[in-house]
Formats: structure tokens, C-alpha cells, sequence
């Protein structure tokens, strides 16, 4: 939902930001939809990085599908083969990466600050709703009918793959759906674990 937020604002406003997504190949139907009604409404592009095909390959042939259930590590190396690689490759280059990660979202991020170096993609990394509330971005989409994935009505908050992604409970923690079977520390899945507070100070360029 952040993230439709975040495009909905660049693209309202004529921004000259590149927007992208990364389609890991196991994504829900329900947010090729929301990808789908994102173009409509808009009329302007979203740039998509796929993982390597080799690399999905020799992965499936060598675990097979669902490798990512047995360790952490192979889960880990399912997320970097479909997510972390393409991600290098769609920061390749750029000045700046805008993102709508929330303090709230998870402990590790509470650490981030909403503006940052990134020395792994050497790029700034900025977070406009860093301070935000889920309830707070829940009322700017609906405020400006901004479409939204329809999983977040069924208590999806944090969405991601479809075979590691679940409903939440009430009371249970915002990533709490994501790799459930792992323990609450390891929820990360490396898009954002490089992220450094020190260099240089950050000039914010058009992406």
C-alpha cells in the first residue's frame, strides 16, 4: 500500500522519478491487478525487472520449487536470485531511491532514518512516510482512490510472494505474514539490509 501511495504522488504530480517493480514470478494474481489498475488509472509507465532465467533454473533444478521452506538460507538464496539481483539491477546507475518503508513496519527499520546512504548501491535512500501510521496511509488511498492490492482486506498488510506470504491476526506483528515459519528476526529479505547511515550528505536527484 505504501508503495501505491508513493507512486500515486510521482505520478500526480508529473514527477521525473522512475517507477518500477520487481516481478519475482511468483507474485498473487490479486497484485498483477493491482499493477494492472495502477497503469490504467495513471497512463504512465512502470518500469519491470525480472530475476535472471538461468538463475531461476539452476535454482529449480537444483531444490526445486519450494527450497525456501527447509532453512532460512535457501530462503534467503530464493530472495536473492528474484528479488536482491534484480533490485541491483534496477538501482544500477540512479542518484536516488524512493521507498515507502514505515518505522513501524518491522524493528530493523525503526533504525533507518528517512533520509540515508546507501554505500551498497551508492546511492541516497529516501523514506517520505518513515514517520507514517498504517492507519495514516490506509486514509490518504482511500482520500484519493489510489488503487490498493484487495489482499490488504483480508488482513494482508506486508505482501510479497505468494507461497511466503500470509494474513496477519489481530495482535500479531505487521511481519508477522512474511516467511511465518521463521523466526521473527530473519524477516528480511535483503532489499533493504544495505542500507548505511554515514557519507557523504545527500543531494536528492531526479531517479
Amino acid at each position: 500500500m505504501e508503495d501505491q501511495l508513493i507512486s500515486h504522488l510521482i505520478f500526480a504530480h508529473e514527477l521525473p522519478i522512475q517507477v518500477f517493480t520487481l516481478d519475482t514470478g511468483r507474485n498473487f494474481q490479486e497484485t498483477y491487478a493491482t499493477w494492472n489498475k495502477t497503469l490504467l488509472k495513471y497512463g504512465q509507465p512502470i518500469a519491470v525487472y525480472y530475476p535472471q532465467r538461468e538463475s531461476v533454473e539452476q535454482l529449480m533444478l537444483a531444490k526445486g520449487p519450494n527450497s525456501f521452506y527447509e532453512s532460512v538460507d535457501n530462503r534467503k538464496e530464493c530472495c536473492f536470485i528474484r528479488k536482491v539481483e534484480p533490485l541491483n539491477r534496477a538501482l544500477a546507475g540512479k542518484a536516488a531511491w524512493v521507498t515507502g518503508i514505515r518505522a513501524e513496519q518491522s524493528q530493523n527499520r525503526q533504525t533507518m532514518d528517512p533520509v540515508e546512504w546507501d554505500a551498497a548501491h551508492n546511492l541516497v535512500k529516501i523514506h517520505p512516510l518513515f514517520d507514517w501510521t498504517w492507519d495514516q496511509a490506509v486514509a490518504f488511498t482511500k482520500e484519493h482512490n489510489v488503487p490498493v492490492n484487495t489482499l490488504h482486506q483480508q488482513g494482508f498488510v506486508s505482501i510479497g510472494c505468494a507461497p511466503c506470504t500470509r494474513a496477519i491476526r489481530p495482535g500479531e506483528d505487521f511481519r508477522a505474514g512474511r516467511w511465518w515459519w521463521e523466526d521473527l528476526s530473519a524477516k528480511e529479505c535483503g532489499l533493504h539490509a544495505t542500507a548505511h547511515h554515514n557519507g557523504p550528505d545527500p543531494v536528492v536527484e531526479p531517479v
